[in-house]
């Protein structure tokens, strides 16, 4: 791939492990943004991830790092730091060292995934990650109706040379799903919404051969929190759910991941694993998936790009929204206005919104 002119600094929510990877005590190393970290489990469950080295003479806390109730332990002097960041304990010292905090940034788990908000100005988290069932103003009691998409219904590929903005792209790209993914025809875009730090793409889709856009009854509802969050809902077809996730590594790489939930069949409503029927709908949503990977880590990011006619809306709308979340960008942004105290944007789909109308 060519070098992307695009920053690889973009402010958001980024998925940087599933839940289970990270068990209570564990010291998780991981590079993303061109930083060493640490992603660690308190004895009370807790995520926290820092940047990997120690304040005091620069251990890196992966290498023999240990929890120790709430705290991070340094294995070199058995410094303590809690959750924040903050030196709590010098061992062979009276009191801790209060002036020095190693870079915590914000997690949270949603989706059995660990998110981090990453900011280059160090601004706090000015939306949320959308939870791939209440979004769509589904009960999040909802999951008992699909199949637990660990680890059976998940894509993991590292170091990809590709951006978070290509996939975001990829949505408004009604022209693709003919050639990429077969589809018997051009889906059609019911909702192109690019308005603050959550947008909102849906269109009228069908992959069974012989459907027309005048006999299709199904479709996709997304929800795109960033340029590093995004969750999925169909209708009309295989019931299922997505989250593809796509986090910088450094200057030129990126991982992705990709989470698939399948509604459960008559007869299996009390599986708590994937079934045999339930892995083969998640192969078939994964390989649809990677069809567009290959064609992403390959890819030379144009701009201007040759848009055709009915193209140049969608993209247009997309590229303008995603300056924002640039370093050099205008972010402009806001408060929930339901939970003003919050401070934070909760992504929620307009579907589910006129439903409780």
């Amino acid at each position: 791939m060519a070098q992307t002119p695009l920053s690889m600094e973009p402010t958001g929510w980024y998925q940087v492990a599933w839940s289970h990877e990270i068990a209570v005590g564990d010291v998780h190393r991981m590079t993303y943004f061109s930083r060493d970290m640490v992603a660690w489990r308190s004895a009370s469950g807790k995520i926290s991830v820092f940047d990997a080295y120690c304040e005091h003479l620069g251990a890196h806390l992966g290498y023999g790092g240990r929890v120790e109730g709430e705290n991070l332990v340094c294995p070199f002097h058995g410094w303590q730091w809690n959750e924040q960041g903050r030196n709590v304990c010098i061992p062979y010292e009276k009191r801790p060292n209060r002036g020095r905090r190693i870079r915590s940034y914000p997690a949270v788990e949603r989706n059995h995934a660990v998110w981090i908000w990453f900011d280059t100005a160090s601004r706090p988290p000015y939306f949320e990650v959308p939870d791939v069932f209440t979004a769509f103003g589904d009960d999040a009691s909802d999951a008992d109706n699909y199949y637990a998409p660990i680890p059976g219904g998940t894509l993991f590929h590292e170091r990809l040379e590709l951006h978070p903005q290509y996939i975001m792209e990829n949505g408004v790209d009604f022209a693709h799903f003919k050639f990429v993914h077969e589809t018997p025809f051009m889906p059609e875009f019911t909702r192109h919404d690019f308005h603050g730090p959550v947008s909102y793409v849906d269109f009228t889709i069908a992959f069974e051969q012989g459907a027309t856009l005048e006999s299709a009854s199904s479709g996709v509802y997304s929800v795109n929190a960033g340029l590093g969050c995004s969750v999925t809902k169909s209708w009309g077809m295989v019931e299922n759910r997505t989250m593809p996730a796509v986090t910088p590594v450094d200057e030129s790489t990126c991982d992705v991941r990709f989470t698939v939930w399948i509604g459960k069949k008559p007869g299996e409503e009390d599986a708590t694993e994937l079934t045999k029927y339930g892995k083969v709908m998640s192969d078939l949503v994964i390989d649809q998936f990677d069809r567009d990977v290959e064609i992403w880590s390959h890819q030379r990011y144009s701009d201007p790009p040759a848009l055709s006619q009915r193209e140049f809306k969608g993209f247009t709308a997309l590229r303008n929204w995603a300056v924002q979340f640039y370093p050099e960008g205008d972010s402009t942004y806001g408060r929930d206005p339901t939970r003003p105290e919050s401070g934070a944007i909760v992504p929620l789909h307009p579907s589910a919104t006129a439903a409780t109308a």
